[in-house]
């Protein structure tokens, strides 16, 4: 039998607030898109950066869980899988993009509003995950 694995895991920062939305039956969504960036030094020795961006897509609880305490230049934890979507637009040309479709979020950083309760943190996975509010960071 064959295995196939996809997952990712990538941290970063917050690039822009989150876009909460609800599918036509009331279902939660959330998007947003998370830098990470990576630092080498090249042969000549000069100090390179590269910043590769990801958009992540959130479902159910932890889209609301992320809708109402991520923000902007926060550093996020994001584990998920990739899916390709594809779509005609109004121009009539076809379009692809990956989103990184979040299963668990972790808060590396608080916002610079109230951060959320306890309680709350630790929904912020979908799938139940290991991480309890006394293993966040703050």
């Amino acid at each position: 039998m064959a295995v196939s694995l996809n997952k990712v895991m990538i941290i970063g920062n917050v690039g822009r607030d989150p876009e909460m939305r609800y599918t036509p039956d009331g279902k939660p969504q959330v998007k947003f898109s998370v830098a990470v960036s990576r630092v080498w030094t090249n042969q000549e020795g000069e100090r390179k950066e590269e910043t590769e961006w990801f958009n992540v897509v959130a479902w159910d609880k932890l889209a609301e869980i992320c809708g109402n305490y991520i923000t902007k230049g926060q550093k996020v934890y994001v584990e998920g899988r990739l899916q390709t979507r594809t779509w005609e637009g109004q121009d009539g040309q076809k379009h692809k993009t990956i989103d990184l479709v979040a299963r668990d979020v972790v808060f590396m950083s608080q916002r610079a509003k109230t951060a959320a309760p306890e309680e709350d943190l630790a929904l912020a996975t979908s799938g139940g995950g290991d991480i309890e509010p006394t293993d966040l960071p703050f």
